[in-house]
């Protein structure tokens, strides 16, 4: 296999990957921008969040309508002459939206970056008629969600658990059947490809391809103290795979490399891995 190679580079810290209308699009935390990248590396700025918003812990997907929808203290939509209004009073760290329009949210009530004390995070459903539920409980620091191409399970990483945990989607939308995928892994933002697995990070510096039931299929090194901090599948055929990164020393506290990242030389980048198996399901 190749090795990655740099798209993008100067970044704070890019998050939330999606493969949409032929571009990679993404939030570059701190800056507080979700931008558009283009196969040549290419970039644009879609929208901006208000500069007193906090700098990090946002995620975006659309409607079925393509209706962009942000998250944060609130989960804003973006309105046609692109500015950005309330869609839903509900804190939120990632969202996926399924095929019919219902909205999935995750998030934890502790302030992370504070170095808060966790507490069991939650996902949440809001469906298109505006009603607001919780479908499941106790995550351990839920993270990137994904949801298969039948809109029938839903994965989604428990970061402080090392696991990703599988759902079943019940036709109300409501889900069930809580199973873990796979284990030993340290997972943030993740994807799935057609052949099942998913792509999530394993800790450290590596990313790792996995089946349900927990083996590895492929296994990435990246460079030292380079964290990826969620990936996704996209590219005209759906099989590069997008890395998202920024420097991180794991032998540092949570604080300091938050810090670090905040008020250091922007080392945020994107990389590129041609890989065999095409990416599918949502985002």
């Amino acid at each position: 296999m190749s090795e990655p190679k740099v798209l993008l580079d100067g970044l704070g810290i890019p998050e939330s990957p999606r493969w949409h209308e032929g571009r990679l699009w993404f939030c570059n935390w701190i800056d507080r921008q979700v931008v558009a990248v283009d196969m040549d590396g290419r970039a644009e700025v879609m929208a901006t969040r208000d500069p007193d918003s906090h700098p990090m812990g946002y995620s975006i997907d659309w409607l079925p309508d393509g209706t962009l929808l942000t998250t944060g203290d609130k989960v804003r939509r973006q309105e046609p002459d692109g500015s950005m209004t309330v869609h839903a009073d509900q804190h939120a760290n990632e969202i996926v939206v399924d095929g019919h329009g219902n909205i999935y949210l995750n998030g934890a009530d502790f302030e992370f970056v504070a170095g808060a004390p966790p507490k069991p995070g939650y996902i949440k459903l809001l469906t298109p008629d505006g009603r607001l539920r919780q479908v499941a409980t106790d995550i351990e620091f839920p993270n990137g969600m994904v949801i298969t191409p039948d809109d029938r399970t839903l994965i989604v990483a428990e970061s402080f658990a090392g696991r990703l945990t599988a759902f079943d989607i019940a036709p109300d939308a409501t889900l069930s059947n809580r199973r873990v995928f796979a284990e030993g892994l340290g997972p943030d933002g993740i994807c799935l490809d057609a052949e099942g697995a998913v792509w999530s990070s394993t800790g450290g510096s590596a990313i790792a391809r996995v089946a349900e039931g927990g083996k590895i299929l492929q296994h990435i090194e990246l460079p030292e103290n380079r964290a990826p901090f969620a990936l996704m599948l996209g590219g005209p055929d759906h099989r590069t795979l997008f890395i998202l990164t920024a420097e991180w020393r794991p032998t540092d506290p949570i604080p300091t490399n938050l810090t670090r990242l905040t008020t250091g030389p922007r080392t945020g980048q994107i990389l590129t891995l041609r890989v065999s198996i095409p990416g599918v399901g949502r985002p």
